[in-house]
This record gives structure tokens, sequence and C-alpha cells, in this order.
């Protein structure tokens, strides 16, 4: 349904410019040399990150912190599709490879629809914020307290998402995937939860439809995505394989009390 980014023959990627993103400036001043050499030296010990694909990654993403934000127009309009609509996702699930110096490492998303990125879900949190504001003032209950508490309730439903993912793994006896992974993973969250709020706006009942439905798109975006993980980069699926299913189960379970939560604007 979607075409992959990362299968175009012949593509070249072009050459990275601080100034392209916000978020470059920061890693590319006077003291980015001690930031990576400080990266590199915890990455592993906060990360957990043991096999030698994985180092390769780590070091990769930390050494060039703009790899998470090299999207465009297209990869964005596709992943959305892929995130809320994971149904209708007809191409495989896996991630794209590549030889880097001589070990293998990924692609970043703009080259693979599979990867993950910080792009969507920083909008998403932001979009969240937003119309969660615009609901506050329809409500009759807009103020600087009630944001600060719905931004606060936001990052807190963000985090419960990323320690429920890193626990997934470490449940299984891995872990190896990278911290800023399982933050994308869950930041994708806030897409839904958006566009929830969103019909509420639009028609107040609706909202009632809408969430449950993507609340369980969620989850089959989440479960696909963990199982290619477990296959691809945890190499150790096929222990336990029947535990892995009650605990990819649970997840997609948990998504549905954790919308709910984030998205009682009024309560």
């Amino acid at each position: 349904m979607y075409d992959n980014l990362g299968g175009q023959p012949g593509m070249q990627r072009p050459p990275l410019n601080p100034q392209q993103s916000p978020f470059g400036n920061t890693f590319y001043g006077a003291g980015s040399g001690l930031i990576r050499g400080g990266l590199g030296a915890y990455g592993e010990k906060f990360l957990g990150s043991s096999s030698e694909f994985m180092q390769s990654n780590i070091s990769r993403y930390f050494s060039n912190p703009q790899y998470y934000f090299q999207v465009n127009d297209q990869y964005v309009r596709n992943k959305l599709k892929v995130i809320l609509l994971p149904f209708l996702h007809r191409g495989h699930w896996t991630r794209i490879s590549e030889p880097v110096g001589g070990r293998l490492s990924y692609k970043p998303p703009i080259y693979d629809i599979n990867a993950p990125d910080l792009y969507i879900p920083l909008m998403a949190f932001g979009t969240y914020i937003i119309l969660s504001g615009f609901t506050f003032g329809l409500l009759g209950k807009f103020s600087p307290e009630a944001l600060s508490l719905q931004f606060t309730r936001g990052l807190a439903g963000w985090l419960l998402q990323v320690m429920m993912l890193k626990g997934l793994l470490y449940s299984i006896g891995g872990g190896e995937a990278p911290l800023l992974d399982m933050v994308a993973y869950g930041g994708y969250a806030f897409t839904g939860l958006s566009l929830a709020i969103l019909g509420r706006l639009v028609w107040n009942y609706s909202y009632y439809f809408i969430l449950p439905w993507l609340c369980l798109c969620m989850g089959v975006f989440l479960v696909k995505t963990m199982k290619r993980v477990l296959f691809t980069e945890m190499r150790s699926y096929e222990k336990h394989s029947s535990r892995h299913h009650y605990l990819l189960l649970f997840m997609a379970i948990a998504q549905f009390p954790l919308f709910f939560w984030l998205g009682s604007l009024g309560a």
C-alpha cells in the first residue's frame, strides 16, 4: 500500500546540513565533541546494548543525533497511514540495513518507512497540548494551571509507554533496542490522541467511537513493531514464544486505559 522509501535503487543520500534542522545547531556547537564522547562512553550502560550489531547502531544514532529527524513530507504521510491504519499496511515491517564503515546499520527514516523518528511524536505531542487547550476553552475550564497539568499528564503517559515497551524487552531477556527507538514508538500514541480530541471538537460524541478504534490501531502497530524488534534485533523470540504472545497482548490491551486517561480532558 505504501511505497518503501528505502528500496529505491541508486538513491543518493543528501548531505546533512545542521542549519536545516532546529535540532542541528545544538549538537554542532563547540561542545559537540564532549557530548558525543560522553554518550559514547555511557550509551551502552544506559541503553542496554550487548550485541555488536546494536552497538554499531547506538554509536551511529548518538554520533549523528539528526538521524531521528531525517524525514520529508512523503515519509510523514506514509508513516501516519501505518500508525493510524496498520491493518492496511501490506509491506513488510522490518527495517532496512546498510553497511557503514564495515558494519551493518539502519537507514534513516527518510529512506525507510519502518524506521522510528522523533519528528512525528514531538509534533503530535504539541498538537495534543494545543487541542487540549481548545477543548478546555470550549468546556469553560481553561486556565494556565489546567494546561500545565495536561502537559505534565502527557509527559507522564509518554514515560509510562516507554517504560512498558522497555520493560517488555527486559522481561523477555533482551532490552537491546536503543532507548530513543522506544521513545519514538511510545510517542506515536499522540497521533491517535490528537485525532480523537479533534473529533471531539467537531462532534462531542464522536470521541467515544474514534478513541477505542485508535486504541486498537495503536495496539496493532506496537505489536507488529515489537515483534519485528524481537525477531530481527533481539534474535530471541523463539524462546518462550507463548509468554511473548501474552506480553504483547497485554501491551496492546494497555493502550485502552492509557488512551482514555490521557484523553480525559474534562475530568
